[in-house]
């Protein structure tokens, strides 16, 4: 099941899940490089895509996300973001490439041949607290919704095994 957390700090606002997943966590961090497929797990994203299709990502790669998000104001825009943060098997981080307070963040830890996955997604809260409360109950619900079931999609993507003898039968 997936752990979540809104936080909310001097104009921005947080969200942080982590879900446990029977997988390795190379397995694990191969799908969150597979950045073409995160709107398949992702719902709060409507496209993702590498800007140097081909090429591994790695630390400075360039990331084009379009959030998807119903009543966002921004969700028709494409955003830029840079990997920031790239530790093989471990860490993944996207910073906006033109605000620095968009972050996406993903970590793997490994707990023997299990692993355990944290996304957390930061984003800038304009016009002090009331605006940010009045933000967080017009589509930040929704964000916080999506991304409980973005972990639950990712755990059954990254624990599918097609010879299980449970599907053995289909």
């Amino acid at each position: 099941m997936a752990v979540l957390s809104p936080t909310f700090t001097r104009g921005m606002r947080s969200l942080s899940a982590s879900v446990e997943l029977e997988s390795a966590p190379e397995d694990v961090f191969s799908l969150l490089c597979s950045v073409e497929k995160w709107p398949v797990w992702l719902s709060f994203l409507r496209s993702a895509r590498r800007v140097e299709f081909g090429k591994p990502i790695e630390l400075g790669s360039e990331v084009v996300l379009r959030p998807g998000v119903a009543g966002a104001p921004s969700s028709e825009e494409e955003q830029l973001y840079e990997v920031d943060q790239f530790i093989t098997n471990h860490c993944l981080s996207l910073v906006g490439a033109y605000s620095a307070r968009r972050r996406v963040d993903f970590r793997v830890e490994r707990k023997t041949a299990r692993s355990k996955l944290h996304v957390r997604v930061t984003y800038p809260s304009y016009h002090g607290r009331l605006a940010s409360v009045f933000e967080w109950w017009r589509q930040g619900r929704k964000l916080f919704a999506q991304l409980e079931s973005a972990m639950t999609n990712f755990k059954g993507l990254v624990e599918y095994r097609r010879n299980d003898a449970v599907l053995a039968d289909l």
